[in-house]
């Protein structure tokens, strides 16, 4: 009895073994099948921290404005740390200005740029003139990258008579020009990978911003565009770009005041107007600029090479300067100091300078079409440190051989014979520059 009775007992448990199994099994499927339907952006390789701008109602049409889209899919994005923002790959996306901000939002966001992003082109959705179109402000760990295209379509802003939109009866665009994308007061940005093209003004600025990589980064534009810089800095340290292909119409690169520990290296530049720093002082401003490094660069068919240019009148200094292994192709003035930089005429005389010293030119060679050398530094602040070693630089054309190097108050050393021989430089410091070294105040 006892034995049938267990016997029963082990019956009635394998049962409800089964019948749990059973359900679980089916709960189980009925999750999957759940998932698989609202996870579409996971099965296409992405993580659980990826927010898809299609997902948040971007068309990707070309046509549709996708602003709000992208807005939404920032929020979203911001809530969790580390998580990827996707702009996929196939789809053209019409963004207005837009300004993705940190305020509330996570660290270490990823904004996965695979697709393309076009600027609109009427004059209403630029107001009465913008300086930036796609922002990205106080972040802490903010990097875009993957092998997308941002296309300012700058063309509208370049010519004298703009396109007009056939579908929008379009007026003439703002005078204010916008960069195409500006990090701004941000700590820890990477870009990498993207293409910017036809920017309406500079294509890529850092502003306020520590801790910069830039790699692998293409700019594009016509050689005529105005003002359409390759990438910008201004108050910004501790920055390294690197592996980097820019085309534009103005510096390739351009570094302003409250720049320092700036690595430049492996950079493609032309057609553009070279590798600046400056201009600098303008309006009797005061400029800090120092430890800057450009090295391994190629430059053809550009306006210049590797220059620094500031304004009379300012304040301030740029030193701890060293321009490396430079190789310029039919540049029209491969190595220029211009202490009297004045861009548009209307400039008058003055005694105040930002102070130039220490400057390394290093193995700077190839071929130029107007002037060598050219050290035009101030009356009142000669510029001092000047070191040149391996410079080999041969006209292109005819006229362009009949050019001597120029300097004036330009104080310094050749470590190296240099070619054309430079016969100009002073190699005794000026007791003016001495004089007047209250001016370095950075």
């Amino acid at each position: 009895m006892y034995r049938v009775t267990l016997k029963c007992l082990a019956l009635k448990f394998l049962l409800l073994i089964s019948l749990f199994s059973s359900r679980f099994r089916t709960c189980d499927a009925r999750q999957s099948v759940y998932w698989k339907g609202n996870r579409r952006s996971i099965a296409e390789g992405e993580s659980s921290g990826t927010i898809n701008v299609l997902d948040y109602g971007a068309k990707g049409d070309g046509t549709s404005d996708d602003t709000k889209a992208f807005e939404d899919a920032w929020k979203e994005a911001c809530k969790v740390e580390g998580s990827t923002l996707l702009v996929p790959s196939g789809s053209t996306f019409l963004v207005g200005p837009v300004s993705f901000l940190g305020k509330e939002c996570k660290e270490n966001i990823v904004f996965q740029l695979e697709g393309k992003i076009i600027a609109p082109t009427s004059s209403s959705a630029w107001g009465s003139g913008l300086l930036q179109w796609i922002e990205f402000k106080s972040l802490k760990g903010i990097t875009i990258k993957g092998k997308g295209i941002i296309d300012g379509r700058g063309s509208v802003w370049w010519n004298k008579s703009p396109d007009y939109d056939p579908d929008q009866l379009s007026t003439k665009m703002p005078r204010t020009k916008p960069t195409a994308l500006r990090f701004y007061g941000s700590n820890g940005v990477t870009v990498n990978g993207i293409t910017i093209q036809n920017s309406p003004q500079t294509h890529l600025k850092f502003d306020n911003c520590i801790s910069i990589q830039v790699s692998d980064f293409t700019t594009s534009s016509p050689g005529d565009s105005p003002n359409t810089d390759g990438i910008h800095l201004q108050n910004s340290q501790d920055a390294v770009i690197y592996r980097s292909t820019l085309a534009c119409g103005d510096d390739c690169i351009s570094i302003q005041t409250g720049c320092s520990n700036i690595y430049i290296h492996d950079v493609d530049c032309g057609p553009g107007h070279g590798i600046s720093i400056g201009g600098l002082g303008k309006e009797k401003t005061k400029a800090c600029v120092s430890n800057i490094t450009v090295r391994d660069v190629t430059m053809h068919e550009t306006t210049n090479g590797v220059r620094i240019k500031s304004w009379q009148g300012g304040s301030g200094s740029v030193k701890q300067i060293m321009f490396s292994n430079i190789q310029v192709s039919e540049v029209a003035n491969p190595i220029i100091i211009d202490q009297y930089y004045c861009d548009g005429g209307g400039c008058h005389n003055d005694t105040s300078a930002v102070a130039v010293s220490n400057i390394n030119y290093i193995n700077i060679k190839g071929t130029y079409t107007k002037e060598p050398v050219r050290f035009a530094c101030s009356e009142s602040l000669p510029c001092t440190g000047i070191s040149l070693s391996t410079i080999e630089l041969k006209p292109a054309t005819e006229k362009a051989s009949l050019r001597d190097p120029f300097c004036w108050e330009a104080h310094g050393e050749l470590k190296t014979k240099t070619l054309p021989p430079i016969q100009c430089l002073k190699t005794q410091k000026s007791p003016g520059a001495a004089s007047k070294s209250y001016n370095d105040a950075c």
